[in-house]
């Protein structure tokens, strides 16, 4: 971080003027938090028969992203909605690794998500702020 003790004039929201002397009390804070916050999931995605394909791939995200898995935004008696916050390099050959956040319920069979597609949660991280 740039040293700020030279800011010669700036304003907070409150419009309240920001020293140099108030900007290099906030310099090098340590902070204890994150930018993924209440549950990180890893998970394996395989597929039944073969390896899955980008399409499926795609399709296994968005329905990750959609109460229920349908996609349709219907979560009765389905999973619950998760953000994808990351995919390992996807080469076309199972597994791959998907990481997920969220505090709900996870399928875990197969077809949950994507026909013939099973996820297996190989770590699951409950995250502090």
């Amino acid at each position: 971080m740039a040293d700020l003790s030279s800011i010669a004039q700036a304003y907070d929201n409150a419009g309240a003027e920001i020293t140099a002397a108030r900007a290099t009390a906030n310099f090098e804070q340590i902070v204890n938090t994150q930018g993924l916050t209440g549950r990180l999931i890893i998970a394996e995605v395989n597929k039944g028969t073969g390896n899955i394909n980008e399409t499926e791939l795609v399709a296994l995200t968005k329905a990750l992203a959609s109460a229920g898995g349908s996609c349709n935004g219907n979560d009765r008696n389905g999973p619950d909605a998760f953000t994808v916050v990351g995919i390992t390099a996807f080469d076309g050959s199972d597994p791959c690794y998907i990481a997920l956040q969220g505090t709900g319920t996870l399928g875990t069979s197969s077809g949950d998500y994507v026909s013939d597609v099973t996820l297996t949660i190989t770590a699951d991280f409950a995250l502090a702020v």
